[in-house]
């Protein structure tokens, strides 16, 4: 589906759709209770689904009303489980120790980006603590029961591998370790879990250069509301900063979402009165760099964002394609070996733009399609349902021009 967008601001008041990261750990610790728990406030989205169809072929049952999910525990858990993650990585990376603490065969089948995503950290540990991995290629196919023990996790590929065993270790009869080789990137993903945990009765303790999880613990059930997703609401906050006035009434001060930093980046970089410039070390906040380069594009200055190598593994090359995007727009963007260097040129324009399948590419073209009267076209755009399914339906309502053009 193509969507032409563009030359009109965007005013009004609304709520951005639940955090994902928070909805996925929510859903998975409710699967993992023994009882029944209810989780409110969810924004259904490919990815989500994905989990719950993960968790639900694992032996927990979900129905959805609406934003509220009731959650039954997984009381017997299959022999063999036929696990689609669809394109999350999160589904697949969070759900595969899962289903190997449990104990079940598994097979995990995905599409997309998903096949390439590297999971090498999985067959090394995971292989060594009592899982066979049949395939060493999606569909990833293994069996075993994962025993508890030593887990060395390097921290710079992506803490999706530590929250993943933070979800199954506490399952295990033995006590186990995570020993964090290398420091520790996107902390904050992993505090979500942390937190998600302790609300659903899981205890993990801290180390020098890891965790210590007990053995023999038991999720207990919860009711829980998820929060507006920071991730999603940066888009708003870069189009306040180029002159929209979108309030947002669903987001907490005190998150611990790291992306909550988008507030700070934009204040900071808009310090003047105008979009001004920025260094941003994205290592934690990997999420915002699609919309923190549409930012800088209508700055006053060169802007770098750094750190961000990990993006190359995401729906799309997130550097080379949010560079892409930005280009044929007039802009001025290099893609360097951790992240982007943007220059403002003063000249953005319209012209076609192509997602590449990535939602986050999709939004931030239609952000900086605001400041552009010329229209900007979006090739794909329908990558949005991955995250954010109602985007344009809410751009639109917040008088946003956005017309469908090829309907495919």
């Amino acid at each position: 589906m193509d969507i032409l967008t563009g030359g009109s601001l965007l005013c009004g008041e609304l709520s951005v759709p639940a955090s994902k990261s928070c909805a996925h750990r929510a859903l998975i610790c409710a699967a993992l209770a023994d009882g029944n728990s209810v989780i409110s406030g969810v924004t259904m989205s490919k990815d989500i689904e994905a989990t719950i169809g993960a968790m639900t072929a694992l032996g927990a049952s979900f129905s959805v009303e609406g934003d509220r999910i009731a959650a039954k525990g997984i009381a017997a858990v299959p022999s063999e489980a036929d696990i689609d993650c669809c394109e999350s990585g999160s589904t697949l990376r969070f759900v595969l120790p899962v289903a190997a603490a449990l104990g079940a065969d598994s097979v995990f089948s995905g599409r997309g980006r998903l096949p390439q995503r590297p999971i090498d950290i999985y067959f090394r540990e995971l292989g060594k603590n009592g899982v066979t991995f049949v395939t060493s290629s999606m569909p990833y196919r293994l069996s075993g029961r994962l025993n508890g023990g030593r887990y060395e996790i390097e921290g710079n590929v992506s803490s999706q591998f530590v929250t993943g065993l933070l979800f199954a270790l506490p399952l295990l009869e033995e006590d186990s370790e995570i020993v964090l080789t290398s420091h520790l990137e996107s902390r904050p993903y992993v505090d979500i879990t942390l937190d998600m945990l302790r609300r659903y009765g899981i205890t993990v303790d801290e180390t020098q250069n890891g965790f210590h999880i007990p053995g023999g613990q038991k999720y207990t059930p919860h009711d829980e509301t998820i929060e507006g997703d920071y991730s999603q609401a940066a888009f708003y906050f870069v189009a306040n900063a180029l002159g929209s006035d979108v309030r947002i009434n669903n987001l907490l001060a005190d998150s611990v979402q790291g992306d909550r930093r988008i507030a700070d980046i934009v204040k900071e970089s808009c310090s003047s009165g105008s979009v001004g410039c920025f260094r941003a070390d994205c290592s934690d906040i990997p999420d915002l760099v699609p919309a923190l380069a549409v930012l800088a594009a209508f700055g006053s200055d060169e802007s770098v964002i750094y750190n961000a190598e990990r993006l190359r593994i995401k729906e799309s090359d997130r550097l080379s394609t949010t560079a892409a995007m930005l280009n044929a727009l007039g802009g001025d963007v290099s893609v360097t070996a951790d992240g982007l260097i943007i220059r403002p040129t003063g000249n953005m324009h319209g012209g076609t733009v192509d997602s590449a399948g990535d939602h986050r590419i999709a939004m931030a073209a239609a952000i900086a399609a605001t400041r552009i009267a010329d229209g900007v076209t979006i090739k794909g755009a329908e990558a949005v349902e991955k995250s954010y399914p109602d985007f344009f339906r809410d751009y639109t309502y917040l008088g946003g021009k956005a017309n469908v053009i090829v309907l495919e």
